[in-house]
This record gives structure tokens, C-alpha cells and sequence, in this order.
């Protein structure tokens, strides 16, 4: 009973982490421009709308993650503990390290690491999912160009466009695809920390949504400022018409996979729907910047580091391989020691080149 309560109460602390950390985030289009002046209002709505989206359609991403994945036989309460701490633990080491993980990908990165220590996943489904990944930043990205292109040759067209009475309309546009955003990522990330204990049984799946969205909402609301704050100061490049054509397909394509049941990054839709902006901007200039590298990245890093992470304490407080332990510890060390020495050469390198000159 005491692992059944200490699941529960890491899937609310879980839940909170990514209300604060990615659900937050999905008003700050609408912030930023100055649709919404107030910080506490545009986190109030934020709020609200997760909830309702995970309320109303969370239920399909929360059964896939809670047993679409891999068996629910497997899904004792002490799984499913290391299922949660594992997600949780990858989130606080991202959140220590500076890297933006998506939620999603490292919830189902800890089931897939259980799955693997356990020899039973269902393959066909996580090939789905992680296709899924690909296709769908793609496609924001192409809707983003676009619809980037079209906004350009709008306001060319009419100018008007961009006076002091279109203001209060578009404001209204880009507060309603804002809340959309929110309303889909309460939908998608609810499985996230509700997910495993539906699939073990712990809790039912209608007190699993209402709950995971009501901790979301709450960690949105009462901690996600900064991550509103340092968003919203990103975005100032957009026009409103742009900036709502950024939210609205994010949300559109977020709530489509929701239905579904497919758990998607909208971290990484969200910037994909960026960069096709920028492209409609600047043209190829924009994939000179560092932004592609990290986004590419942080969909490899953030699956990987919770699989390894769940696999890890399978074998250590479930099997008692603690010699697995070793390994992971062993290959982790001498990875990390091999890109620090790959850095330092090639710093040397660098300071070796502009000392003496270069060629």
C-alpha cells in the first residue's frame, strides 16, 4: 500500500513538473504579442483550458500509454513507480542541465524501458508513435511555411490590416488559438502522469484524467510564470497573424493526434511551426541557427535518457541485476568522458588555430 501512495504522489509531482515546464508554455504566443497584458490572467487561462482538454479528451493518449505500450500485466504498483520516477528524474535532470525535454517522449521512453527489462513490448505500436514523432513536426512545419507565405502576401495585399482597428479582432483570433493550444496540451499530457496507475488499476480512468488535469492546471498556474515570462520574450519576431498561425497549428495538429491516442511532443510541433515561420521570413538563412541542432537533439536525448533510466531500476530494485546497474553506469560515464574530452580537443584546436595565426 505505502508504493501504491508513493506512485500517486510522484504522478502528482509529475504532473505539476509538466504543467510548469511544457504546458505553460502553450499560452505564451499569445502573451508575448500582448494579446493578454497580465501574466496571472494568461496563466489562469492556460490553466483552465488544460484542464478542460484533459477532462474532455484525455482519455484515448491515457490508455495507449497505459497499455498500448506494452502489456498491463506487467503494471504492478511498483512498476509503475519506476515508470513515474524515472519520467521525473529525467524531467529534474533536463530542468538542472538547461535541456527542454518533451514530456511525452520521456513518458514513453520509461514504459519502453520497463518493456525492455521485462522482454515485452508491442513493437507495432511504438514504431507508430515514434513515426509519428517525425511526420507530425514535419507537417507543422510545412503548414507554418505556408501559412507564413499566405500572411505575407495578406498583409501586402491589404495593409489595413495591420491598423489600430484590426488590433482588438486579432487579439481575439490570437487568444482563442492560445487557449486551443492549452486545451491540446491538457488533452496530450495528461497521459503522461495518469497513464501508468489507469493501467495498473490503481485509479480509474475518469479519476485519473480529471485529477492528472486538475495537477497540471494547478502547476501551470502556480508555477509556470518563468517559463511564460522566458517564452513569451522569444516570440516578439511574430506579428499577431503569425504568432496565432503558430499556436492554432500546433493546437489543431496536437488535438488531432490526441484523438487518436498518439502521444506527441508539442514541444517540438511548437518550434517546428516556428521554424516554418522563420523559413517564410528569411528563407534557408534560418537553419544556419542553433535552434535546429537543439531540437534535434532533444528528440533523440529525451526518449533514450528515461529508457535508460526505467531499465536501470527494473534491474536494480526488481531483478537485483545489479551488475546491469554497473554497465548502464560504466557506458553513461564513458560516454559523458568521451564527448568532454571531444570538446576539449577541439577547444585546444581552436585556441591553437587563433594564437598562431591560422593559415
Amino acid at each position: 500500500m505505502l508504493i501504491v501512495y508513493a506512485a500517486c504522489a510522484v504522478a502528482l509531482f509529475l504532473a505539476m513538473n509538466i504543467g510548469a515546464s511544457g504546458a505553460a508554455a502553450s499560452i505564451s504566443i499569445a502573451y508575448g504579442s500582448g494579446a493578454i497584458a497580465s501574466r496571472r490572467k494568461a496563466l489562469l487561462i492556460c490553466g483552465a483550458a488544460i484542464f478542460l482538454g484533459a477532462v474532455i479528451g484525455g482519455r484515448e493518449v491515457v490508455k495507449t500509454i497505459g497499455s498500448g505500450i506494452i502489456p498491463e500485466s506487467i503494471l504492478d504498483p511498483k512498476v509503475v513507480l519506476i515508470i513515474l520516477s524515472s519520467a521525473a528524474l529525467s524531467l529534474f535532470i533536463a530542468n538542472m542541465m538547461g535541456i527542454p525535454l518533451s514530456t511525452s517522449e520521456i513518458t514513453v521512453g520509461s514504459v519502453v524501458g520497463v518493456g525492455v527489462a521485462y522482454q515485452a513490448l508491442y513493437i507495432k505500436n511504438i514504431l507508430v508513435i515514434v513515426s509519428f514523432w517525425v511526420i507530425v513536426p514535419i507537417i507543422a512545419f510545412s503548414l507554418a511555411v505556408m501559412f507564413g507565405k499566405l500572411i505575407q502576401y495578406v498583409e501586402k495585399k491589404h495593409p489595413a490590416i495591420k491598423s489600430e482597428k484590426m488590433k482588438k479582432p486579432l487579439i481575439s483570433f490570437v487568444i482563442a488559438v492560445g487557449f486551443l493550444e492549452a486545451f491540446s496540451a491538457g488533452m496530450n499530457n495528461v497521459a503522461n502522469a495518469a497513464g501508468p496507475l489507469v493501467g495498473a488499476e490503481i485509479i480509474p480512468l475518469s479519476t485519473g484524467v480529471f485529477i492528472g488535469g486538475l495537477f497540471i492546471a494547478l502547476g501551470a498556474i502556480t508555477m509556470g510564470g518563468r517559463v511564460l515570462q522566458t517564452n513569451g520574450k522569444k516570440i516578439t519576431n511574430f506579428s499577431l497573424l503569425e504568432g496565432g498561425a503558430i499556436s492554432g497549428t500546433g493546437a489543431f495538429l496536437v488535438i488531432l493526434a490526441s484523438i487518436f491516442g498518439l502521444p506527441v511532443p508539442l514541444t517540438q510541433v511548437t518550434s517546428s511551426a516556428i521554424i516554418g515561420i522563420g523559413v517564410a521570413q528569411k528563407g534557408r538563412e534560418i537553419f544556419k541557427k542553433r535552434i535546429i541542432t537543439t531540437i534535434l537533439k532533444v528528440w533523440i536525448v529525451s526518449p533514450v535518457l528515461a529508457l535508460v533510466l526505467s531499465y536501470g531500476l527494473v534491474k536494480l530494485f526488481i531483478n537485483s541485476d545489479i551488475y546491469t546497474v554497473f554497465v548502464l553506469f560504466g557506458v553513461s560515464a564513458a560516454t559523458l568522458g568521451t564527448l568532454s574530452l571531444a570538446k576539449t580537443i577541439k577547444d585546444e584546436n581552436r585556441s591553437v588555430f587563433e594564437n598562431s595565426g591560422g593559415i
